[in-house]
């Protein structure tokens, strides 16, 4: 089974806007877990629109499912990931004012840079992933970094798919069969959402994790957490 891990950043957002602790983003990373997730992801950002740095530190001693730490592999982040001890992270590509994630890495390009990241990641027992775009270079690319795993970048999916869904998945399909073939672990998420996800991870072989935030947050307004994940992991 294809694990589901819970990118709860839109929680902060919303109790960044008023101040104060409401909602709880700790409350949120126990509860994802105990309505059934098997992963918790935050993605703290420079500015700290959402994630902040402390809650980083403080959801790693309340959670008993894995840890996924997304950034941009800056000094203070690395250092960051390391002393919290997360299970995974997943390197992106970010600038330091972007909105959200929009393009994977080039990974031919940031060779170097990559391989000395990972390496520390690696040293301090910490599992990494790369975002990459489908792109078979890439991957083969990923592969020469290091990285334990890939994860596909999947709104290109999301936003063909109402028009064309088998020409949407099949650059994703045949990048994950060549990524397993190479032995890179295969996580996947952007813009993923219970209108996608079942035919995605049907289409798709060998899907380690898939990340979702913004779509499981917004459903989970009309529906509850509880029943939102529920209806996520049956999908999976």
């Amino acid at each position: 089974m294809t694990r589901l891990s819970v990118n709860i950043n839109k929680i902060a957002t919303l109790r960044n806007s008023r101040g104060g602790n409401t909602p709880s983003v700790l409350d949120a990373a126990i509860n994802c877990q105990k309505f059934g997730a098997q992963g918790i992801t935050v993605h703290p950002r420079p500015d700290e629109r959402h994630i902040r740095r402390q809650d980083v530190f403080d959801i790693r001693p309340i959670i008993t499912t894995e840890f996924n730490i997304e950034g941009y592999p800056s000094e203070d982040f690395i250092q960051m990931v390391i002393d919290v001890k997360a299970h995974q992270v997943t390197l992106v590509p970010d600038s330091h004012d972007q909105l959200t994630s929009d393009h994977g890495w080039d990974t031919i390009k940031h060779m170097d840079f990559l391989k000395e990241v990972i390496a520390r990641f690696k040293e301090a027992g910490i599992r990494t992933s790369i975002f990459v775009d489908p792109d078979l270079s890439a991957i083969e690319g990923a592969k020469e970094t290091g990285t334990n795993r890939i994860e596909l970048y999947t709104e290109p999916f999301a936003t063909m798919y109402p028009v064309d869904p088998i020409s949407a998945v099949a650059p994703f399909k045949e990048a994950a069969n060549l990524a397993h073939k190479l032995g890179l672990g295969i996580n996947a998420g952007h813009d993923l959402s219970l209108k996608n996800l079942r035919f995605f991870h049907d289409h798709v072989p060998f899907l380690d994790e898939v990340s979702i935030g913004h779509a499981l947050i917004a459903d989970a307004l009309y529906m509850g957490l509880r029943s939102t994940i529920q209806d996520y992991l049956s999908c999976l």
